[in-house]
């Protein structure tokens, strides 16, 4: 499995919507199963190539349009290439997370979903766009400034969103409202609407990512990190990286070591940590 998989970053007027943009390509899938990981963004996505398959349970595999909304998830996406792969996608902010779905945006958590349903005047500006996206691709950045006007989010829920991000999640949700001037119940309801999750589950969310990023960076001792991480002990990150990730710590970890010699089971999910795809060794070799 050869997964090209690059993130850019947007311009300074777009990054207050706007994480990063990504593009990934596979000439030749070969069909088995991935996994993509949630970080708290929702995501625009265009297939410009065959459109992946995604799983549902108690629904098996399921067909996917070409232009999506992926909403906020709680657990890991399972999806399958059905043909030559080539997807371009927009990372939101995570209080930008209502630029497509609105009020509907807590409703469609754990959902991936037709853009044209919900936002199809988007759908049409992403398929003009994004097909031509790059890091010095002008007139394509300049079109979405224009298509994704800034939804009026509150000061108080970036703030929010920035501080848990600076701590990777680690910080009491009634320390947080304090902190920002907010009872805990308006913070809550805030965060639903602004955000698609509570904001007890986006901080799961950093922390979980803080975990597998330091497990890819090479750490060992799940004892001590999750004590690191603000877990109550190893048994917590243990059944919370099961629930995002559907593997236990000591098997994601030899999953992510055996990626370094190109293991396809977890490359995407991988890749997407990462923010690249990491080479083959003939790849890295200097020639």
């Amino acid at each position: 499995m050869s997964v090209d998989y690059c993130e850019w970053q947007p311009p300074a007027a777009l990054q207050d919507r706007i994480r990063c943009a990504w593009r990934l390509q596979e000439e030749a899938p070969d069909g088995a199963p991935q996994t993509i990981y949630p970080d708290g963004c929702c995501e625009l996505i265009l297939h410009v190539g065959v459109p992946m398959q995604r799983w549902r349970d108690g629904h098996g595999w399921q067909p996917q349009s070409a232009c999506l909304f992926a909403a906020q998830h709680r657990s890991a996406i399972r999806l399958r290439a059905e043909g030559p792969l080539d997807c371009i996608g927009l990372r939101l902010q995570p209080w930008a997370s209502a630029t497509a779905a609105g009020a509907r945006l807590a409703d469609l958590r754990d959902e991936v979903v037709d853009l044209r349903g919900i936002a199809p005047a988007l759908a049409d500006a992403l398929g003009r766009c994004l097909p031509r996206l790059g890091p010095n691709a002008h007139g394509a950045w300049a079109e979405l400034d224009r298509t994704l006007e800034p939804c009026g989010w509150p000061a108080t829920i970036r703030g929010a969103v920035e501080c848990l991000e600076e701590q990777s999640g680690n910080v009491r949700i009634d320390a947080l409202a304090r902190a920002h001037g907010l009872p805990m119940r308006t913070l809550q309801a805030q965060f639903l609407r602004w955000i698609g999750l509570s904001a007890k589950e986006y901080a799961r969310l950093l922390r979980l990512q803080a975990t597998l990023r330091e497990l890819d960076a090479g750490a060992s001792d799940i004892a001590a990190l999750s004590i690191d991480r603000g877990f109550s002990d190893q048994a917590h990150a243990t059944r919370e990286l099961r629930r995002l990730t559907g593997l236990p710590p000591a098997r994601l970890l030899r999953a992510l070591r055996a990626d370094r010699q190109g293991d396809s089971a977890i490359a995407l999910a991988a890749a997407f940590v990462r923010g690249r795809a990491r080479r083959s060794a003939t790849q890295e070799r200097p020639g």
